[in-house]
């Protein structure tokens, strides 16, 4: 069976649990079609290489107490992944509970991984940030879509002014690391120089290791910082981005 066909069978199995909302893809196809948004998987599509597996992404809506999850399908793996990042908020514990003993229940042969935030990328921040402005909910079910287009758009500043700030505490670590790298120096050789007598030569030594390291350190923290926060603004932008086309697929859907 190939990948297509054996998303387009998973994303069917979730219809007793609840109304799928959206689709996600990356390099599958769906025959027929579902009535529902579908848009690529921009996570995987702007990534460096194409390493990535086929599969198809589902948000889908419990039927029970309306709460929302997100369920990625790898069929070559047979593989589950329950994205609780993009659903931030969005579900209960019960609900999740649920939606983890349906897919047992339903798909047995496969292993279920649950995709939590991670520390590195920020992705707590992200959905925070993201929750603070527009809801998942509100893209996929809002009826007022003018008024949920224009919360997106506040969200997208936020993710360029992300960026930017990234710019500036790139730009300044650049800036200041050739200065205080001099000024690191005449204090290491010549300062700590005059200090041999009362120290000793392994005690000015032991000084000098220590000033580079936390220089070293503090140069570092300041640059991962700067990388992190660039991270976090594109996942918010791509956050936009998926908004923005989920709500134009549901006007195009609608015929408004």
């Amino acid at each position: 069976m190939s990948d297509s066909d054996s998303a387009r069978q998973a994303i069917e199995a979730l219809k007793p649990f609840g109304p799928v909302l959206a689709v996600k893809l990356y390099r599958v196809t769906l025959d027929p079609t579902p009535v529902v948004p579908i848009l690529p998987c921009l996570d995987h599509e702007a990534m460096l290489h194409e390493s990535v597996p086929p599969h198809a992404a589902a948000y889908v809506q419990d039927a029970t107490s309306g709460d929302l999850h997100e369920l990625v399908f790898i069929p070559a793996r047979k593989r589950i992944e329950v994205d609780t990042v993009s659903t931030w908020g969005e579900y209960s514990p019960s609900s999740h509970e649920r939606l983890l003993a349906m897919i047992g229940q339903r798909f047995p042969g496969h292993r279920v991984r649950i995709k939590g935030p991670s520390w590195w990328r920020g992705e707590t921040r992200v959905a925070h940030a993201c929750r603070a402005q527009v809801s998942l909910r509100d893209v996929l079910l809002g009826h007022d879509t003018a008024t949920v287009k224009a919360q997106i758009d506040r969200l997208q500043t936020i993710a360029a002014l992300m960026e930017k700030q990234s710019r500036v505490a790139s730009w300044g670590v650049r800036t200041v690391t050739g200065t205080v790298l001099a000024a690191a120096a005449f204090v290491l050789y010549a300062v700590f120089g005059f200090l041999t007598p009362t120290f000793g030569e392994s005690g000015v030594t032991s000084l000098r290791y220590a000033l580079i390291s936390v220089l070293g350190a503090i140069f570092l923290y300041y640059g991962m910082k700067a990388v992190q926060l660039t991270e976090m603004s594109n996942r918010v932008w791509k956050r936009t981005a998926e908004y923005n086309l989920i709500l134009t697929e549901r006007k195009r859907l609608s015929g408004k």
